[in-house]
């Protein structure tokens, strides 16, 4: 009992600045789950030390581009909606056509980017994981996606995508870091064939 009335205390709080700021709450939330979820990946992943530029890229990502565009996509696509007999279905659709494309596209080049690395190495990154990493996102996501526009209320849809793009950032981070590795494997065996 002595633990649940912070945990609702919190989740109060939380759910008043969400109806009082619903942006800048959405993306302190994206923020921190994004960063969260980073760390985590890279914990599980083995590092010995945390790689900070990445855990700040993505929870600068997730301040920037995640939670805003999240919160201005759903609220367009709940009005455009709004008359239509198949609204989830629409819905779930518009998501997964028009929205999980460009940001999926949007995270590769700008997390890269974020993470100082040149445009040149953000577009190979982008080129090289797109497909694979948004055909994971339509096959994995797409159940996640249903259960959000059909189960939970529109106020609360953007922090139901962030927990579950927790599972999803630390799968993307470890498809990246696996690549980040090829390549500079790549590059090692290059340079000592040369």
């Amino acid at each position: 009992m002595s633990l649940s009335k912070p945990i609702y205390n919190l989740l109060g709080s939380y759910l008043e600045q969400l109806f009082e700021h619903p942006l800048r709450t959405k993306a302190i939330t994206s923020c921190v789950i994004a960063s969260s979820a980073n760390a985590v990946s890279q914990k599980l992943g083995g590092v010995k030390q945390l790689n900070t530029d990445s855990v700040l890229a993505y929870g600068l990502f997730g301040l920037i581009f995640t939670g805003p565009l999240s919160h201005f996509f759903y609220s367009w696509l709940d009005r455009v909606t709004n008359d239509s007999r198949f609204k989830k279905l629409l819905m779930v659709l518009g998501e997964r056509a028009l929205f999980a494309p460009i940001i999926t596209a949007l995270s590769l080049y700008f997390i890269s980017r974020f993470e100082c690395k040149s445009h040149e190495d953000a577009l190979s990154n982008l080129f090289m994981l797109y497909r694979s990493v948004l055909r994971g996102n339509w096959k994995f996501l797409t159940l996640p996606v249903l259960i959000n526009f059909n189960y939970v209320p529109p106020m609360l849809r953007v922090l139901f995508a962030n927990i579950i793009g927790f599972c999803w950032i630390v799968f993307l981070s470890a498809k990246r870091r696996k690549a980040e590795q090829r390549r500079q494997q790549q590059s090692a065996d290059k340079s000592k064939s040369s």
